[in-house]
């Protein structure tokens, strides 16, 4: 089976800077792949070109086998690609069923002759359940009903990534999931990401907590000044020179 996902020569300048150089990955189905680099390194960057927020200079990013550089975000997340970012965002003022029922409808286009046939109600009860599922799978079915200004910070992670679950992806961007959580909620959020994978569902994950990536990730790809100078297992990648001189740090190849 060929990759899900397949970035190829990408680039992306802002005036004389360049932010990605000549950017080659892919991403199988079921693959939890990290993305790892200094601040600065155009990993997120990266993240904001494959979901349609920046314009590429140049380079191609592919799909299930289709281009989608040049696509809004909306109509690249049709096609199954979601997104969680650093900072959480709710819909303040709606429940926690509701703000996860909008992800389910990223998917949902009810035309008139569905209407009419009646396919637009059973497509939005389809929705509803997916929703509810969503809701339990990250383990806020408790909360399925509470005012999401009542979340915690660490629920209103989890809350992010129910939302993106709704819109049935065959692809997650997770930007530093783990920024911010205690140690009991990054292993609750390790869990999740496992079963997500294990669903066939593709990650990819930009993180700085090495404790968390590296036990967790198939596969790292390391960025440093928009470059991508190590690709590989998380072993190998530890080991990498190139990489505790770009990223880790001497300290972190002493232990």
């Amino acid at each position: 089976m060929g990759p899900i996902l397949q970035v190829e020569k990408l680039t992306k300048r802002f005036g004389g800077l360049t932010a990605v150089a000549d950017l080659d990955f892919e991403v199988r189905e079921g693959e939890i792949l990290g993305v790892i680099g200094p601040n600065g390194a155009g990993k997120t960057t990266t993240f904001n070109l494959i979901a349609g927020s920046y314009p590429a200079t140049s380079g191609q990013v592919r799909f299930a086998g289709e281009p989608i550089l040049g696509l809004p975000p909306h109509r690249i997340a049709a096609r199954g690609v979601m997104r969680t970012f650093q900072h959480n965002r709710p819909f303040a003022g709606m429940p926690v069923i509701d703000n996860v029922l909008v992800g389910a409808h990223t998917r949902f286009a009810a035309g008139l002759w569905s209407i009419v046939l009646g396919r637009a109600r059973r497509d939005e009860a389809s929705r509803w359940q997916r929703a509810e599922e969503m809701v339990r799978f990250v383990g806020l079915g408790d909360l399925r009903d509470a005012d999401v200004t009542t979340l915690s910070f660490g629920q209103g992670r989890l809350l992010e990534i129910a939302r993106a679950l709704a819109g049935e992806p065959r692809l997650i961007l997770f930007d530093e999931p783990a920024a911010g959580l205690t140690p009991a909620e990054c292993a609750r959020l390790a869990e999740i990401i496992r079963g997500i994978a294990a669903r066939g569902i593709a990650v990819l994950l930009i993180e700085h907590d090495m404790h968390f990536l590296l036990p967790l990730a198939h596969r790292v790809v390391v960025l440093n000044f928009g470059m991508k100078i190590a690709d590989g297992l998380p072993d190998a990648i530890r080991a990498n020179p190139a990489v505790m001189d770009a990223y880790l740090g001497s300290h972190a190849a002493r232990h």
